[in-house]
């Protein structure tokens, strides 16, 4: 398969440029809910109930399932990024690395490091219903880390189109605001290979707090930003990017 090499001058809107993709992972802060402080049990119990779940489970069973994408009571183990530029001779190409750490401050502190940098001034941050969950996550964590917001997550005070973000799901919506359509969905349509093929989201925390494998769940982190990468190629109507022309640092 032939590189991809269309010059960023060459798209009428630059579809590529800036774009860095993104991908976070996230645990319940607390591995059982029993460890929970007193007044936070009392708080997820209340939340629990409120919550529509198909299972009838008690507060603790409903914890270890779902409190993790809840920004008040999961922590992020795991921030993968993708940065794409272009090489003259390769065409464009992704670079992957990932974060990843036990001690979620640290974690956040190393992240808003990096977007400090001279690089990361000006780019549109790339994900997967990133506006809906990874984006307003690392905010509201960065925040109860008593961290400062990079200029790059903060929307506060923003007017929608000064809001630069770029969600695959949001462009695959069209407008359709009915239905939630999963990556994996997406990538099964625009034949790209599948991120799922060691463990999926549901797996993350049972995997961090059982096995204690960070590294596995930072695998499958980067892979879902390769995978993030390409259905946004597909949607720019180009064909997914070979293997050849993706490398994970």
């Amino acid at each position: 398969m032939s590189t991809i090499n269309i010059r960023p001058e060459q798209s009428p809107y630059h579809p590529f440029r800036d774009i860095v993709f993104i991908d976070i992972e996230t645990v319940p802060s607390f591995e059982k809910f029993d460890a929970l402080p007193e007044n936070l049990q009392q708080l997820w119990t209340v939340k629990a109930a409120q919550l529509k779940l198909a299972e009838d489970l008690s507060a603790a069973e409903a914890y270890e399932d779902r409190a993790g994408i809840y920004a008040e009571f999961g922590k992020v183990v795991v921030i993968a990024i993708g940065i794409m530029h272009f090489d003259e001779d390769l065409g464009y190409q992704l670079k992957v690395k990932s974060l990843a750490h036990d001690d979620e401050k640290i974690l956040l502190e190393t992240f808003c490091t990096q977007l400090k940098k001279p690089f990361f001034k000006n780019i549109r941050l790339c994900g997967h219903n990133g506006k809906e969950f990874d984006f307003p996550f690392l905010c509201r964590r960065i925040l109860i880390n008593q961290l400062p917001l990079p200029a790059q997550l903060n929307m506060a005070g923003k007017k929608p189109w000064e809001n630069t973000h770029v969600d695959t799901m949001q462009l695959w919506k069209f407008g359709d605001y009915k239905s939630y359509t999963s990556l994996n969905l997406l990538a099964a349509v625009f034949g790209v290979p599948t991120s799922k093929d060691d463990i999926d989201g549901s797996e993350v925390s049972t995997v961090y707090y059982e096995e204690k494998n960070l590294e596995r769940i930072a695998k499958y982190c980067r892979k879902d930003v390769i995978v993030t990468a390409q259905v946004y190629f597909r949607m720019q109507g180009l064909p997914t990017m070979p293997n050849v022309q993706i490398t994970e640092v």
